[in-house]
């Protein structure tokens, strides 16, 4: 679990990133999906308990994840309920051209919480990459933690 922290903001939020249908129903599986799902599931419960809120995010494109279209629906164990929100993107980043900050900053919040042990991809390294990564990002200054010890309170 990764949270990027700001000093003058105290609040606290859940990114779900690019956790749609389609990604789950590739050829080559998804490393750990199971895992993934409940991992995710368990932030999200645990973040609607501590009244965090918890945004959505849908990445959209012109092939796989078509706007609208069945892949692109967020995956059917994730059910966002008001008032959690939904941002969609169609760049990499969950900030670039969309509301993401504003909204963020809207809500004084000045830490993330997004998923570390809760992140995946098809790799056949999908282990080491996701090593890496979480390696990159604690050196870039965020905390990485397993969802077990993610607590909203």
């Amino acid at each position: 679990m990764n949270a990027t922290t700001s000093s003058n903001r105290d609040g606290i939020a859940l990114l779900v990133i690019d956790v749609q249908t389609a990604l789950f129903e590739r050829a080559t599986p998804l490393y750990k999906a199971d895992d993934l799902l409940r991992n995710i599931t368990m932030l999200i419960g645990r973040a609607r308990e501590a009244n965090v809120p918890v945004f959505y995010v849908q990445h959209a494109n012109n092939s796989l994840l078509s706007e609208g279209s069945a892949g692109w629906q967020l995956h059917p164990q994730l059910q966002a309920i008001p008032p959690d929100g939904l941002i969609h993107k169609r760049h990499g980043s969950a900030f670039e051209e969309t509301p993401l900050k504003g909204i963020l900053d809207a809500r004084n919040v000045g830490t993330v919480v997004i998923a570390a042990d809760a992140h995946s991809n098809y790799h056949k390294q999908a282990a080491k990459l996701i090593a890496e990564w979480n390696q990159t990002l604690q050196e870039a200054g965020a905390t990485v933690l397993p969802t077990a010890e993610v607590s909203f309170r």
